[in-house]
Order: C-alpha cells, then sequence, then structure tokens
C-alpha cells in the first residue's frame, strides 16, 4: 500500500496573520524548524502559504523585513493536497507547480504541510531525526 501524505507530513503548522512582517515569520519559521507558514486571511485571500524562499526574494531585493508585509509575498494560488492524496500524487503536483510545499486541507482546514523533504524522508526509508519538542516551545 503507498504511503499518504497523512503519514508523511508535518502536523506543526505554523499559521501567521497577513499583516505579520517578514522578520517575525521568519523568526517564527526558525523557532519551529518550518520552512513555510501557512497565512489565514480571513476578510481577503483566505489561505495562503508563505515560504522561506519567498522571505530570502524580498531581502535579496534589498526591501526591509522589519517593514515587509506577509500579506505582500504570500502564494494566494495554492494547490492542495488531502491527507489521502499518495506521496506520488502530492510529489507530481509539487514538480508540476515547481513549489517544495502543499498545504493539506482536510474539511476546509489547515491539517498540516508536507515538504520535499517529508516526501524524500518517506522514500529513502529515513526516519525523521527532528525533535517535535522543539516545535512545541
Amino acid at each position: 500500500m503507498p504511503t499518504l501524505v497523512q503519514d508523511a507530513m508535518s502536523t506543526v503548522v505554523l499559521t501567521i496573520g497577513p499583516t505579520h512582517s517578514l522578520q517575525q515569520a521568519a523568526g517564527l519559521m526558525s523557532a519551529r524548524r518550518v520552512g513555510a507558514a501557512v497565512v489565514l486571511d480571513p476578510d481577503g485571500s483566505g489561505i495562503g502559504i508563505l515560504t522561506e524562499r519567498d522571505i530570502l526574494n524580498s531581502v535579496g531585493a534589498g526591501q526591509d523585513p522589519s517593514r515587509e508585509t506577509a500579506q505582500a509575498h504570500t502564494t494566494t494560488d495554492v494547490v492542495f493536497a488531502a491527507p489521502r492524496w499518495t506521496l506520488h500524487e502530492a510529489a507530481q503536483a509539487m514538480a508540476h507547480g515547481g513549489f517544495r510545499h502543499l498545504i493539506v486541507l482536510d474539511d476546509q482546514e489547515p491539517v498540516g504541510v508536507v515538504s520535499v523533504r517529508d516526501v524524500v524522508r518517506c522514500w529513502s526509508g529515513i526516519p525523521d531525526t527532528y525533535d517535535a519538542t522543539v516545535a512545541a516551545s
């Protein structure tokens, strides 16, 4: 039986608002050791994603991360995964879209994030050495 997204995804979902600065987002992402944050904007675009690459691109363009907001750098045209997708389906979606993270939705609510790292870890058979207690602090 193929591995499912729900078995590979990180359930440590960092959720931020659209007005968080990129500096705040980077600090939270670093503290939780995640490469993406789910951006919830109930009054605007709904659910989006801000990745480490989005922050890197902004800083590389000379923008001030303490002044730039998540909203200005969030991807809102998001491809979502379902918990019951196979990792193969998730990998295909990532490769087709050219991205490294998928927000996993269950009943329209974010329940996890699956990354290329998660897929590689599962397919390689190497257990995750990440200590989840770090994410809880």
